[in-house]
């Protein structure tokens, strides 16, 4: 059996780096919210916003990577 280290390295590397994103754009989604929970008025609307942005981001991550898996999909 031969396994191909590189290859494997980069698969690593990479699913590292996304999940490090996808932490990172979850945390800011979290953080939107707690900007409109807190301020009023504009803040609160683009609060809102930035927490939509970034889930629906995070959604789209998730269901691209479901999509890779599951063999019907494709």
């Amino acid at each position: 059996m031969h396994v191909d280290w590189s290859a494997l390295g980069r698969v690593a590397a990479v699913s590292l780096g996304v999940t490090v994103a996808v932490v990172v754009v979850f945390a800011l989604g979290v953080l939107g919210l707690s900007r409109a929970g807190t301020a009023g008025g504009g803040a609160s609307a683009a609060g809102r916003a930035q927490a939509g942005l970034c889930f629906l981001a995070c959604a789209a991550v998730v269901a691209y990577g479901i999509h890779l898996i599951v063999p019907p999909f494709h």
